[in-house]
């Protein structure tokens, strides 16, 4: 099926089972809490050999030596391997090509540079650390290491009207420079591989998201075919686009499997996956809104800094819904990347709206004060019509619903606001809002799904669950189309055997995939229907009967029927700017003395199409909420500027928000159905969730305490030093 026009029909409303939108619990939850689901480094394999990566102690220079007969000597040492294939950077997910190699170079600090293999993990280990490395590095005043002071590329510019102009005309406007700090995706699981080669295929189990792109970039890693190669990942520990892509410990596993002929694991350090694996970029924006004297923006203006290693194509897509969110016809968008040497920059969850959004919330809430707007009123009033420069109408829009039902759920008082209103003690205690808006992505994919004489369905895809319900929500829509009780679906994910599906990534896994399954659905719903002599619009099932009381297994003949869906966009993205939309409200104390921060509640209200599990989009939404404090509060990553290598990478050093730190959280799921979005007229909301609720503490700690804080992660010291001093 190929969408080229919205899906206004779609079968999933007249069907009889009501188990599809459900809060159903995850039908693998309880082999996860029970520590029975197998992830990647887990598998129990024979004979199995242990490979610990080293990495380059320095930023950047050529590799001269490594000394392997010593390392080779040590108790338990198999065998040193420095081949330049698993050298490579980590791969973004979606790439065409193998990732970027440069043999024996090395272009940042802890960049692997080969592996340890041995009899265990104890003597890869001391091994790895005891390998001597000969180098030439490049003298560190001739590297750039600072963004600021790099060479910059443009990325993206839109230019449209006269921005200096309206900004100098406007009855208010703001001019701000906001910085936001990198992020790592800090997944619990950490990145692990086995890799086992039987002299014809290779076949690896590992922490992915991508299957349907792992295996092309492994292959053209590996420069093997891909019909010799087979990916599994059943389970996965989080990834939040860390595991988008290939990363080194698989091509590294991979490899040593092949040569020694023996299986391989490799499992990362939780420091290595800091210093090794993408990170998000830090940012400089500088934001430029100006209304008249009735609020309407007349000029918009959104400039960013962003950062990655030379050579690679991907930037931190700030301007994603700066894009399309508001009004403004004099605007200026432009997004520059520098050139530096730290290590590769990639997506992270909400790549570009999780700090984009922030930078513009914030300014927005700037132009309230300034203009005496209530800050809902004011995005109410600059909701535009349809796409502010190219005039492309919105499929469904929910933006103007969330910020009415998340003000009244969460008792927003409207008006022009006074920082330092309300004080407790040594706190003062504030309120804040912001939207939220994150594109919404599609993508091709494949499933089978196939009925059984026993009266039970089986769904197959290589698409992957990393925590977010996939294996339930798939199980909803074939149990749905199928007239099935949920628990005679089973569902098989992550096996690139099975049919290929789009990948967790950028949210659009359960409206692509989620898509394939319903059109594999309505395929045997037309078969089931001409067996038993109506139309597949007059078949009524439930339970597993039909509405005469015949049983669907009675129509497969004692054998299985299977069709295999499968989903591509059309036309239709090109038709339609198609969004998730939201608003937050956050409440915050500030101590006046100290400058903590302490978020005491919560409210986010969402729109996303259609709702596939109530529970678990609930649980997405409430995870984007708990990023969002990290990103206002603590997250960072830290570069050491004399060399540029991550001074805290670990889970000690990089604050992520505790049980302490977050607060019971409200989550409003608004009404809504988008036929442009899918078939099944769902998108996303893995990523909407985080899409600016930093703004909303931000702006909350402004109106707690009048500390207008420019500079994310907000920490004690910087709400200190921006209080006013009165």
């Amino acid at each position: 099926m190929e969408q080229d026009k919205p899906a206004r029909d779609c079968d999933l409303d007249g069907m009889k089972q009501g188990v599809l939108g459900k809060p159903l619990s995850r039908s693998e939850g309880l082999a996860k809490v029970t520590g029975t689901a197998p992830y990647a480094a887990e598998y129990h394999v024979d004979n199995c050999l242990e490979g610990v990566l080293v990495t380059a102690p320095f930023t950047r220079g050529t590799i001269t030596g490594i000394d392997k007969d010593a390392c080779l000597a040590m108790d338990g040492v198999v065998a040193v391997i420095d081949d330049s294939r698993m050298t490579a950077r980590p791969a973004q997910g979606t790439a065409d090509e193998a990732p970027v190699q440069q043999p024996q170079q090395v272009c940042y600090w802890g960049q692997p540079i080969a592996l340890v293999v041995a009899e265990t993990f104890e003597q890869a280990r001391d091994a790895a650390k005891h390998l001597k490395i000969t180098f030439e590095a490049d003298e560190l005043d001739e590297i750039p290491l600072d963004p600021q002071e790099a060479e910059t590329e443009n990325n993206q510019s839109t230019r449209q009207g006269d921005l200096a102009q309206a900004m100098n005309d406007a009855s208010h406007s703001v001019d701000g420079r906001i910085t936001t700090a990198g992020h790592a995706s800090a997944a619990m699981e950490p990145h692990a591989a086995i890799a086992q080669w039987d002299g014809s295929t290779l076949t690896v189990h590992a922490s992915l998201q991508m299957l349907n792109y792992n295996i092309s970039e492994l292959a053209d890693s590996l420069d093997m075919e891909e019909e010799n190669i087979r990916l599994v990942s059943r389970y996965v520990g989080g990834g939040f686009g860390s595991k988008l892509g290939i990363s080194e410990e698989t091509v590294a596993a991979s490899i040593a499997a092949i040569a020694l002929e023996r299986p391989v694991r490799v499992v990362m350090s939780r420091q290595q996956v800091f210093q090794c694996i993408m990170r998000r970029s830090e940012t400089t924006q500088r934001l430029r809104l100006a209304t008249d004297d009735k609020g309407d923006l007349t000029g918009f203006g959104h400039q960013a800094l962003v950062s990655n290693l030379p050579g690679e194509e991907f930037a931190e897509p700030v301007l994603q819904s700066s894009d399309f969110l508001y009004a403004g016809e004099n605007r200026v968008l432009e997004l520059d990347v520098a050139r530096i040497h730290q290590m590769t920059a990639g997506s992270v969850r909400a790549p570009g709206e999780a700090v984009g959004m922030p930078a513009l919330e914030v300014a927005m809430d700037m132009l309230a004060q300034e203009s005496g707007v209530d800050p809902v009123e004011l995005r109410l009033r600059n909701i535009p019509e349809s796409h502010p420069v190219e005039g492309t109408p919105y499929s469904s829009r929910k933006l103007a619903e969330c910020l009415k039902q998340g003000a009244e759920a969460f008792g927003w008082e409207a008006g022009p606001r006074k920082p330092r209103h309300t004080r407790d003690g040594e706190w003062w205690i504030g309120t804040g809002m912001a939207s939220a808006a994150r594109v919404h992505n599609i993508s091709e994919a494949k499933a089978r799904v196939t009925l059984k004489p026993d009266g039970t369905a089986m769904v197959e895809t290589d698409m992957t669950d990393i925590g977010t319900g996939t294996y339930t929500i798939l199980g909803q829509i074939a149990a749905e189309m199928l007239g099935l009780p949920r628990e005679k679906v089973l569902v098989e994910l992550g096996d690139t055997q099975f049919p290929r599906g789009s990948g967790s990534g950028g949210s659009w896994g359960a409206s692509s995939v989620g898509s394939a399954v319903y059109v594999a659905c309505t395929g045997l719903r037309k078969t089931l229907g001409e067996r038993a002599g109506v139309s597949e619009d007059e078949l009524r099932l439930k339970d597993g009967k039909l509405a005469d009381g015949t049983s669907v297994t009675d129509l497969l003949n004692g054998g299985d029927l299977s069709e295999e869906g499968h989903y591509e966009p059309g036309d239709i993205d090109d038709d339609f700017v198609a969004a998730g939309y939201g608003a937050y409200f956050a409440q915050v104390r500030v101590n006046r003395f100290t400058g903590e921060t302490r978020v005491e509640r919560m409210t986010g209200a969402f729109g996303f199409g259609r709702v596939l599990n109530e529970k678990t989009a609930r649980s997405q939404c409430q995870g984007g909420m708990v990023w969002s404090i990290g990103a206002a509060l603590t997250e960072a990553l830290h570069f050491d500027p004399r060399d540029g290598h991550l001074v805290n990478c670990d889970l000690a050093e990089y604050h992520v928000p505790v049980n302490r730190d977050v607060p019971d959280l409200e989550v409003i799921m608004v009404e809504e159905r988008d036929p442009a979005a899918s078939p099944i007229q769902a998108k996303g909301i893995g990523e909407l969730g985080m899409c600016g609720g930093a703004a909303a503490i931000a702006n909350a700690i402004f109106d707690a305490s009048g500390a207008r804080v420019m500079d994310f992660p907000m920490t004690p010291d910087r709400v200190l030093a921006a209080m006013p001093a009165s």
